[in-house]
């Protein structure tokens, strides 16, 4: 080995620890990537973060002392042939008390269809402390042609939001949901496509 081939050797080293180093930094990326999504929900329900409502197991141990307005909020996506809206438009809550509402949903169509309500509260800050211990917002909802269902959902506001002084001016609180299509599952999507080939 030439003196002058010595110095390449670490060199080199170098030069592939760094590309190794950068390689590893660019799949570490890609990862967090796809997990942001999952990880932002997760936030979100665990905080009441963009105004995420809680999921409660079991109904308020204490009841508080302030008595909001609870408004509820009803919508459809756009190519979804479904009418939807709460039966009752307010409701007057004690904080720590449990009320159950229903919305009215209507399938408009002469086939069967299904759809996935997303919620939200408003304001934001709200949502830490809009506890829900039942809501159709879990599970897909099928409906078969021009069948109506009333959903319920249970809930109650937690006490605790008489402590936080963002909440102090808060006298309204509004639950909102949107239905949205249901994506059919692979097989039926592909067989829809065969039919029109």
């Amino acid at each position: 080995m030439s003196p002058q081939e010595i110095p390449l050797v670490p060199k080199v080293r170098r030069h592939l620890l760094i590309a190794a180093m950068a390689g590893a930094v660019s799949l570490a990326m890609l990862g967090l990537s796809f997990a942001a999504v999952p990880l932002y929900r997760l936030f979100c329900a665990a905080t009441g973060f963009a105004g995420t409502p809680q999921v409660a197991k079991l109904p308020s141990a204490s009841k508080g002392l302030r008595d909001l307005t609870v408004r509820f909020d009803a919508n459809v996506a756009p190519g979804l042939a479904w009418t939807f809206e709460p039966e009752t438009p307010a409701i007057k809550l004690r904080t720590g008390e449990t009320a159950t509402i229903y919305y009215k949903v209507t399938n408009m169509l002469d086939r069967a269809t299904a759809a996935q309500a997303m919620f939200n509260v408003s304001p934001e800050s709200a949502g830490a402390y809009f506890d829900k211990l039942a809501c159709f917002c879990f599970s897909e909802q099928k409906l078969e042609p021009r069948e109506t269902v009333e959903l319920p959902v249970v809930f109650f506001l937690d006490p605790a939001l008489e402590k936080d002084a963002t909440m102090s001016g808060v006298e309204e609180i509004t639950l909102s949901y949107t239905f949205f299509a249901a994506k059919p599952p692979a097989s039926a999507e592909m067989a829809a496509k065969e039919k029109h080939f």
